[in-house]
């Protein structure tokens, strides 16, 4: 009998036989197998910029994204004195300065931007001027030989001595920009060879532009989403006493959990954390020369104490230097045993859990700007020291045969150096609230 065949009408009234039917149906196996198992390949194709921003989430790149936003926009701003036919007609082919200065002087930082944005126009005016007066006189002595020699010689005076300028620690780390656009600008016009009328007129006409150029990177840095280097760094000095009161108390837990006399090596992330405090002197000397160039704002004055930060940065990293040599004691291959260990485990603990809370403590007082007191803090650390030294004394030390109590007397010495070093760092604290009006509530 041969097999029936049922027609299933559809909507044009073109009937599809059941065994058509399963042949299509089988036909799409294939296709959707092959989409289940290529489905992430098919997810991975995304763009590359709407993944990247949906895995970047934490707060420095959604930084980058906004700065990255702001010099867009400045450069289309400052494209338009190009574009617009009315404004190229006034400035001319000196538009192209404005696009150079906000390609130069914007910078992630608000204070960056505007420390460059004033040197850059420091130096603009003091080098057009200079070597327009330079100009001057050298046309008025007359003659190629004459011309040449003069220019010569304020060439040679001024770029001497602004290069000198520039090898001084205190210009350098604030002027240092300045400088070397005085050198340029200096340059270009006292050596043109036009008449004096005429370098006027290029200089007023670049400066005008570099001007635009200016105000439109300090409009958009300071207040459009500004990113603050005081900020930063007030942030960066608080988050590090949380990293070192880790760092010790994780150094704790390691010596002391060794077990079966395994050498123990401290984990990768106490070391990146010391690591990071220790090598940060450069981006916080950085972050201070741009946090002074800022203007007020938020809960940061005009003249803000932030030499002081220096300063207690400095002492971070001392404390931060004597961690890393507690981590070289678990490194070691000779280690004192379990019992030993344990012997001295409680007054250990004891100094280990006061140092780190008074971190701790010092660091809500700087991130909330609260006054410390430090007769309250130093008394207790100097105490705890004291009782720390009578554990430690030789004559306890000489009855521990095998030379372990050497190795465990190396550890128990770095944390009573802890203790001194956590003594300065309070009273470095409490000498900040002071110039920098820190509540006392």
């Amino acid at each position: 009998m041969g097999s029936a065949v049922i027609d299933i009408p559809d909507g044009e009234g073109v009937g599809v036989t059941l065994k058509e039917k399963k042949k299509f149906q089988f036909s799409l196996q294939p296709i959707i197998s092959f989409l289940r198992e290529n489905n992430k390949k098919i997810q991975f194709s995304l763009p590359p910029i709407v993944s990247y921003l949906r895995e970047k989430k934490t707060k420095h790149d959604m930084r980058r994204v906004i700065h990255s936003t702001k010099v867009g926009v400045a450069l289309v701003l400052v494209s338009l004195l190009f574009l617009l036919d009315p404004i190229y007609v006034q400035v001319g082919d000196n538009a192209m300065w404005a696009i150079m200065t906000v390609v130069v002087i914007f910078e992630f930082y608000a204070g960056a931007t505007l420390s460059k944005g004033l040197n850059r126009g420091m130096g603009t005016i003091l080098g057009g001027g200079l070597g327009c007066l330079a100009a001057a006189l050298a046309q008025e002595v007359g003659g190629k030989i004459g011309h040449a020699i003069v220019v010569g010689i304020f060439v040679f005076i001024f770029a001497a001595a602004a290069t000198y300028a520039r090898l001084v620690p205190r210009i350098k780390k604030r002027y240092d920009y300045g400088a070397l656009i005085f050198i340029l600008t200096f340059n270009l016009v006292v050596v043109s060879g036009v008449r004096a009328v005429k370098v006027l007129q290029i200089a007023r006409e670049r400066l005008l532009t570099i001007g635009m150029g200016f105000a439109i990177c300090i409009f958009i840095s300071l207040l459009i989403f500004p990113i603050w280097a005081s900020d930063e760094l007030h942030d960066s000095i608080a988050s590090k006493f949380e990293d070192l009161a880790r760092s010790i108390e994780g150094c704790m837990e390691e010596y002391f959990g060794i077990v079966n006399e395994k050498e123990s090596q401290p984990s990768a992330k106490n070391s990146s954390s010391c690591k990071s405090v220790l090598y940060s002197k450069s981006k916080d000397e950085s972050l201070a020369n741009f946090a002074k160039w800022e203007p007020w704002h938020g809960k940061f004055g005009l003249y803000y104490p932030w030499g002081r930060y220096l300063q207690m940065g400095e002492h971070l990293r001392e404390l931060t230097a004597t961690i890393i040599s507690m981590e070289g004691c678990l490194q070691s291959p000779r280690q004192p045993s379990t019992t030993l260990r344990h012997l001295f485990k409680e007054p250990c603990e004891a100094v280990v859990s006061l140092l780190a809370s008074t971190l701790r403590e010092l660091r809500e007082s700087i991130l909330k700007m609260r006054v410390c007191h430090a007769e309250k803090i130093v008394p207790k650390l100097k105490s705890k020291r004291l009782e720390f030294s009578l554990v430690i004394s030789p004559s306890k030390l000489a009855t521990i045969e095998n030379g372990e109590g050497y190795t465990i007397a190396t550890f128990m010495f770095l944390l009573m150096e802890m203790v001194k070093k956590v003594e300065e760092l309070a009273k470095e604290v409490e000498e900040l609230g002071e110039p920098a009006g820190f509540s006392t509530y």
